[in-house]
């Protein structure tokens, strides 16, 4: 059994899926929501450090899909500008469990690192929105908390 710390999207059906199979496993999750964190530049490479800068980022947000951020194009000082800005960006889920991080949920990657089970693994792509590239997934993957955020570009929560 690990202990991992999930950092998530609230509310999002997907990081629930993910958090479930982790517990069937027998795994020990705790979850915090990424809005929740004021991200450093040194946390943040932390989780991403070692992955391209394209695979950074949350290819659901509407950002994204819209095509205002290209993170192909982005430096890795951009890249990180962009993710402190806006956490929503970041791939999630973020899992750090004995010091070693994980960036999304590969199924098969994640049960090479800490195991899920004796059980078949699942068919279905667990690292993508739980709502596909459908043009009503980000009506479904909204948090209301979203609109009362203020509006400056450098807002972070803090835990």
């Amino acid at each position: 059994m690990a202990e991992i710390l999930f950092l998530e999207k609230s509310g999002c059906s997907g990081n629930r899926r993910q958090k479930a199979l982790l517990e069937a496993a027998g795994h020990r999750v705790t979850a915090q929501d990424l809005r929740d964190v004021c991200w450093s530049r040194s946390r943040l490479l932390h989780f991403l450090g070692d992955l391209p800068v394209a695979q950074w980022f949350n290819r659901s947000a509407p950002a994204l899909k819209r095509g205002e951020i290209v993170p192909e194009s982005l430096s890795v000082s951009a890249a990180l500008s962009l993710l402190q800005e806006n956490p929503l960006l970041i791939r999630r889920p973020l899992m750090e469990s004995d010091g070693l991080c994980q960036v999304g949920f590969d199924t098969a990657a994640v049960h090479a690192w800490i195991g899920l089970g004796d059980g078949p693994l699942p068919a279905r792509n667990l690292d993508a929105c739980a709502h596909g590239a459908s043009a009503d997934a980000a009506r479904h993957c909204t948090d209301p908390r979203e609109n009362l955020l203020p509006k400056h570009p450098r807002y972070h929560r803090h835990t």
